[in-house]
């Protein structure tokens, strides 16, 4: 009975038991403190500021892989532009087009297209860059993000919407150049058109009509300046079109710069 009991209790020696169960409980009860694992030991304390350099590592990341949108885009429309372009070259529209020009009004709009397009292009890189910047802000790195969010911090929400308006009439003076430039192509095809219409009727004379010699030189003349006015409204208007397409790139990318910067302030200044 006394070795099934000991069985039952886990010890084949009574006595024994009997004296461990009379020892204090501070002795029976051996408590194993836990070692700290070697890799834990080793391991420093993370600050805060590792911390927010780490946070900030992980949403540049995250937006890597479209900083360089809006760059994408506007080389992709002028891609397909200048494709076009080239194929009106080779079916002899361009040429045409330049020849018939008398006045040379066809290649002042290509000329001030290609100024257009070439600043358009450089704001869009400039909107992108901004962009990129606010989008991986480090409030570590000084940059024109940090000034303005300084700026912003200690104003109460009234005198932040009066600065986000400036900075809205600030980037839309800054791409307003376009619209013009786009605009005047528009203009200068008009003109080219109302000239055209100057030098083909310039050349009418009723007291000549009856004349069979006076004739030709006249009707020659009056399809010059058909032409010109023709060709200078074409390529006014297309070349407009283009420039108003790289345009709204441009708008688009300049409202997403001034709202990411506005969220980026009310943010902080929340903070």
């Amino acid at each position: 009975m006394a070795l099934r009991i000991a069985h039952i209790t886990g010890s084949s020696n009574p006595g024994k038991r009997q004296d461990q169960d009379h020892r204090p409980w501070d002795e029976q009860a051996e408590v194993i403190p836990e070692k700290p694992s070697k890799a834990r030991q080793n391991q420093p304390g993370v600050s805060p500021l590792a911390e927010l350099e780490k946070a900030l590592e992980g949403r540049a990341s995250s937006f890597d892989r479209h900083r360089f949108l809006l760059l994408l885009r506007f080389t992709l429309v002028n891609l397909v532009g200048f494709a076009l372009l080239g194929a009106a070259h080779l079916q002899g529209w361009v040429d045409k087009a330049v020849a018939s020009d008398s006045t040379g009004i066809v290649l002042l709009i290509f000329g001030l297209f290609v100024v257009g397009l070439v600043l358009c292009g450089w704001k869009i890189w400039r909107a992108s860059h901004d962009l990129n910047m606010i989008k991986a802000y480090d409030p570590l790195k000084p940059s024109k993000v940090s000034g303005y969010l300084s700026a912003i911090r200690v104003r109460k929400a009234e005198s932040r919407s009066i600065t986000a308006e400036l900075l809205k009439l600030k980037l839309s003076s800054r791409i307003g150049i376009v619209r013009h430039i786009a605009n005047t192509l528009v203009l200068l095809g008009l003109i080219g058109t109302v000239v055209g219409f100057i030098i083909a009727l310039s050349a009418v004379d009723v007291n000549l009509a009856a004349d069979i010699d006076a004739v030709g030189p006249m009707i020659s003349t009056l399809i010059g300046g058909m032409s010109v006015a023709l060709y200078t409204t074409m390529v006014g208007a297309i070349l407009n079109i283009w420039l108003m397409i790289n345009y709204r790139l441009l708008l688009g990318g300049t409202v997403n710069l001034m709202t990411s910067v506005v969220e980026l302030g009310e943010r902080y200044a929340r903070d």
